[in-house]
C-alpha cells in the first residue's frame, strides 16, 4: 500500500514544506509585485475576546445516525421544510457599540428585498475603519497566463489552487504551475491531452505542497508529483462518465482525495501503491440520484491544531441543492449531522467554508454556510464520549446574493456578492468594515463545467441554473490570502497592517481619521486587526509612538495651511477645527509633556493659534481631567482670558487648577482688583495654607460701613455672603468654593478659624473698636445667616471637646456683648 506523499522525491522538490518562520514572511506586493506573502493570519487569532452568542441551538442528535442511503431516500417536503432558526437570535447585537450607532450589515428588514430602497445609508466604513483589504494585480502570474494561451496554446484559465505554490489549469488542459517569486516553475500536461479531457474544471494540492490533483471538464482526473512533474496516475473510472469534475479536494490525509461530478454525485478517493503500481480506489459516498451535490468542503487543520480530537474523524461537509451534511469518512463512515435549509432562491450558489475557532476558551471547528443572503455558523464539538455535536451560532442576515465566502481569521470573513463586491465582515458584530469594488478582476466562472457541456451538457435544470454563478474554482485562500482568478489575471487581497490602514488614510490626507482609527487599535477596540503583537501595554506603546508621529504632522500642517493672514475669524475657525486634535490625542495618550512642551512651542509660533490652544485647555480644566499646567503655560493662560476680558473664565479656571507653580502674590492681587474673591480665597488656601487672610481681607472692606452705620453697597454684600459661607465650609472641613480640605488640616483649620472669630481686637485696630470686632460685624450684617451657620457647626461637632470649647465661649460672647 502507498503512503502518498511519495517521499522519493521531497528531497528535490521546489515546494517542500515551509517552515513556520517563513510561512510568517511577508514579501511586497506593493513594488514590483514580484512576490506573493505568506502572512499566517490565523496565528494572530483573540481566542479570549472572540466570544460568540452563548444562545446556542443542538442541532437535534439521534442514537443511530441515518445512513447516506436512507438520507438518499428522505422525501424532501418543499412545503414544510425544517428551518433551524430561533428566533430570539435574528436581532442580536446587530448594533455595533463602535460604529457611532450606525445600522450594522444585519438587521431586521434587510432580507427583504420590498425594502431595499428605504434601507438607512451605511457607515461610512472608510472613516470608521480605513481601508481594511489591501488588493494587487500579480504582474507575473498574470503576463504569463496571457503568454502561454499566446505562445503554447494554453487556453484561458479556468481553475486556481494555491498552497506555497500557485496552480492555475487553463480551458485547453494544462496547469501552469507558479513559485513564490512568480516564476513559472511548471507546466504540467499537453494540450493533446486536453483535446481528449476537455479544460481543468477543478484543482487541489495537498498538505506539503508534493501532490496536485487536477479534475476535467470530460471527468477525467490526473495526479502529478510537483517535485519532479512526473504525471503519477491519470483515473479514469473514479465516477460514472458523462459528468465534469465539479470539486477535486485532497483531505489531510494524502492518500484520500474527495470528488463531485455534475451528476451531483461524490465520491472518495483512495491512493495506493502496491507492487510499485499505482492505483487509486472509488468508493461513492453521495449519489446525486436524489438531489444533486453541488459544493463540498472537506475539514482542514493546521499543524498545531493536528492533535485535535476531531480530525481523526476527516470531517467533510458536503451541499446538496436542499440540505447540508457533516460526515466521518474514519474510522468508518459516519453521518453526523444533516441540515434541510428548505425552500431558496434556485439560482442561488451553496457554499461551505470550515475554520477553527474559539467559543468560550475552547477551540473548535465551525462551518459556515450560505446560500443566498444569509449565512449560517454551525459550531462542531466532539464531547467526552466521543460522539460530534453541531450547535447553531449567531446566523448572518445580509442585502445581497452570496457567490463566496471566505475566512480570512476567525473573526473576518470576506463575502462576494452576485455583482462582485466584496465585503468585508466583522463576524462577531456583524459590522462591515469594507466593501470593495472587484470587477475589474474579470472572475472566471465554473458555469460550463455546471453544465457539463463538454460532456452534451446532461445535468439536471436546478444543477445548470446553480452554475450560472458558480465561481468556486476561481477564488482560493491561503495563509490569510485570497487569489481571485481572472480571465487573463490573478490578484491576491489580504488584510492590511494596522500600520499599513494607518499610513493609507495618511496619503489620502484624512489625518483626523488616521488618528481615530490608530486610536481605536491602541484601546483594542479595532476590527481585522493585524501586526500587533504582544501584551496589551506593548501593542499600546507602539501605536502611542506611531499616533505621536502623526501629531507633529498633524501640528506641522495646521500651521502651513493656515489662511490668509490678513482673516482673523477665518485663521481662527481653521485653527478651532484643528489644534482640539492635537490637544485631545495628546491628553488621551496621557502626554502632557508633549503637548505643554513641543506642541505648545510649535502652535505658539502662530498667535491666533496659540490663542486657540490655550482656550482648548478650558473644557479640561472645568471637568478636572486636567490639573497639572507648566507655569508657563498656566501664567499664559491667564493673561490670554484677561487680554480677552474674560475674568469670570479666569476665576472659574484658577479654582480647578494646581496653582502652587505660579507667582502666588501677583496672582492674588490680580483676583483682588478684578473682584474675583472665590479665585482669591483658593489661592491662599491652596497656594499657601493660609486659611485666615482672606477673612481678614474681606472684612476689612466690609467691617468699616457696617461700623459707621452705612448701607453696604452690591459688591460688600457680595463679600459679605462669600464670608459667611467661607466660614461654613472652614467649619464643617471643606474646601471653598469646591472640594474638600485635606483630612490632616482639618482641626488645625477649624481651630484657626474659631480663635479668629474670638479675636479681642483686629490687627490694626483703632483705639474706638469694639471688643470682638469680628462676631459684631458679622451680627450686624445679617444676624440669622450667622447664628445658622453657627447652629450647624454645633451640630457638628458634639464630640469635639476643643471645639465644644470654643462654642461656648462665642455663646458666652454672644451673651454678654451682642
Amino acid at each position: 500500500m502507498e503512503n502518498e506523499p511519495d517521499h522519493e522525491n521531497v528531497e528535490q522538490s521546489l515546494c517542500a514544506k515551509t517552515s513556520e518562520e517563513e510561512l510568517n514572511k511577508s514579501f511586497n506586493l506593493e513594488a514590483s509585485l514580484s512576490k506573493f506573502s505568506y502572512i499566517d493570519m490565523d496565528k494572530e487569532l483573540e481566542f479570549k475576546n472572540d466570544l460568540i452568542d452563548d444562545k446556542e441551538f443542538d442541532i437535534p442528535q439521534v442514537d443511530t445516525p441515518p445512513t447516506l442511503e436512507s438520507i438518499l431516500n428522505e422525501t424532501d417536503d418543499e412545503d414544510e421544510s425544517f428551518i433551524l432558526e430561533d428566533p430570539t437570535l435574528l436581532n442580536i447585537d446587530t448594533i455595533d457599540s463602535h460604529s457611532y450607532d450606525t445600522s450594522s450589515v444585519a438587521s431586521s428588514d434587510s432580507g427583504d428585498r420590498t425594502n431595499l430602497k428605504r434601507k438607512k445609508k451605511l457607515p461610512d466604513s472608510f472613516s470608521l475603519h480605513g481601508s481594511v483589504m489591501r488588493h494587487s494585480l500579480l504582474k507575473g502570474i498574470s503576463a504569463q497566463i496571457v503568454s502561454a494561451a499566446d505562445k503554447v496554446d494554453a487556453g484561458l484559465p479556468t481553475a486556481i489552487a494555491v498552497s506555497s505554490l500557485i496552480a492555475v489549469g487553463t480551458s485547453h488542459g494544462l496547469a501552469l504551475i507558479f513559485d513564490q517569486n512568480q516564476a513559472l516553475r511548471l507546466c504540467l500536461g499537453s494540450t493533446s491531452v486536453g483535446g481528449q479531457y476537455g479544460a481543468i474544471s477543478a484543482l487541489s494540492i495537498n498538505n506539503d505542497c508534493s501532490r496536485l490533483l487536477c479534475g476535467f471538464a470530460k471527468g477525467q482526473i490526473t495526479m502529478w508529483d510537483l517535485a519532479s512533474g512526473k504525471l503519477l496516475r491519470s483515473i479514469t473510472d473514479a465516477h460514472p462518465p458523462g459528468t465534469a469534475i465539479l470539486h477535486i479536494k485532497f483531505t489531510d490525509d494524502p492518500t484520500l482525495a474527495i470528488c463531485n461530478d455534475s451528476g451531483g454525485s461524490v465520491f472518495e478517493l483512495t491512493f495506493k501503491r502496491v507492487m510499485g503500481v499505482r492505483t487509486c480506489e472509488s468508493r461513492c459516498l453521495f449519489s446525486g440520484s436524489k438531489g444533486e451535490v453541488c459544493c463540498i468542503e472537506p475539514l482542514h487543520s493546521k499543524p498545531e491544531l493536528k492533535d485535535h480530537p476531531i480530525t481523526q474523524f476527516s470531517l467533510l461537509a458536503m451541499a446538496s441543492l436542499t440540505k447540508i451534511l457533516v460526515i466521518g469518512l474514519k474510522p468508518s463512515l459516519k453521518v453526523w449531522m444533516t441540515f434541510p435549509y428548505g425552500r431558496m432562491d434556485p439560482s442561488s450558489v451553496p457554499l461551505l467554508a470550515w475554520h477553527f475557532v474559539a467559543v468560550q476558551n475552547y477551540v473548535n471547528p465551525m462551518l459556515a454556510f450560505c446560500r443566498g443572503d444569509v449565512v449560517h455558523f454551525l459550531l462542531v464539538k466532539r464531547d467526552e464520549s466521543g460522539a460530534i455535536h453541531v450547535t447553531k451560532q449567531k446566523h448572518l442576515h445580509l442585502y445581497y446574493d452570496l457567490i463566496n465566502f471566505t475566512w480570512i481569521n476567525s473573526r473576518t470573513v470576506v463575502l462576494l456578492d452576485s455583482v462582485e463586491k466584496l465585503h468585508v465582515i466583522d463576524r462577531q458584530t456583524q459590522e462591515e468594515l469594507e466593501t470593495v469594488e472587484i470587477s475589474e478582476v474579470q472572475l472566471v466562472y465554473n458555469s460550463s463545467h455546471f453544465k457539463s457541456l463538454a460532456t452534451g451538457g446532461n445535468v439536471s435544470q436546478a444543477l445548470a441554473l446553480v452554475g450560472e454563478k458558480a465561481c468556486y474554482q476561481s477564488i482560493s485562500s491561503y495563509g490569510g490570502q485570497i487569489f481571485y482568478l481572472g480571465t487573463k489575471s490573478v490578484y491576491v487581497m489580504m488584510l492590511r497592517s494596522w500600520r499599513e490602514r494607518v499610513d493609507h488614510l495618511l496619503k489620502q490626507d484624512c489625518l483626523t481619521e488616521a488618528l481615530a482609527l490608530a486610536w481605536s487599535f491602541h484601546e483594542g477596540k479595532a476590527k481585522a486587526v493585524v501586526g500587533l503583537s504582544g501584551d496589551a501595554s506593548k501593542r499600546k506603546a507602539i501605536v502611542a509612538d506611531r499616533m505621536v508621529e502623526i501629531l507633529f504632522h498633524y501640528a506641522d500642517r495646521a500651521l502651513k495651511k493656515c489662511p490668509d493672514q490678513g482673516k482673523i475669524q477665518v485663521m481662527e475657525q481653521h485653527f478651532q477645527d484643528m489644534v482640539p486634535v492635537i490637544v485631545d490625542y495628546c491628553l488621551l495618550l496621557q502626554r502632557k509633556d508633549l503637548l505643554f512642551s513641543q506642541m505648545y512651542d510649535k502652535l505658539s509660533e502662530n498667535s491666533v493659534a496659540k490663542g486657540v490652544f490655550l482656550e482648548c485647555l478650558e473644557p479640561y480644566i472645568l471637568s478636572d481631567k486636567l490639573v497639572g499646567i507648566t507655569p508657563q503655560v498656566m501664567k499664559d493662560l491667564i493673561v490670554h482670558f484677561q487680554d480677552k476680558k474674560l475674568m469670570e473664565n479666569v476665576e472659574a479656571l484658577i479654582v480647578h487648577m494646581d496653582i502652587t507653580s505660579l507667582d502666588i502674590q501677583q496672582v492674588v492681587l490680580m483676583c483682588w482688583e478684578n473682584r474675583l474673591y472665590d479665585a482669591m480665597i483658593y489661592v491662599y488656601n491652596r497656594g499657601m495654607n493660609e486659611f485666615i487672610s482672606p477673612m481678614e481681607k474681606l472684612f476689612r472692606v466690609i467691617a468699616p460701613p457696617l461700623n459707621a452705620g452705612k448701607t453696604l453697597t452690591d459688591e460688600q454684600v457680595v463679600m459679605g455672603n462669600k464670608l459667611l459661607v467661607y466660614i461654613s465650609c472652614c467649619l464643617a472641613g471643606r474646601a471653598y468654593p469646591l472640594g474638600d480640605i485635606p483630612e490632616d488640616l482639618v482641626p488645625l483649620v477649624k481651630n484657626q478659624v474659631f480663635e479668629f472669630l474670638i479675636r479681642l481686637h483686629s490687627a490694626e485696630a483703632s483705639p474706638e473698636e469694639e471688643i470682638y470686632p469680628y462676631i459684631r460685624t458679622l451680627l450686624h450684617f445679617d444676624t440669622r445667616e450667622f447664628l445658622n451657620v453657627l447652629a450647624l457647626t454645633f451640630e457638628d461637632f458634639k464630640n469635639d471637646k476643643q471645639a465644644v470649647e470654643y462654642q461656648q465661649r462665642i455663646v458666652d460672647i454672644l451673651l454678654k456683648h451682642a
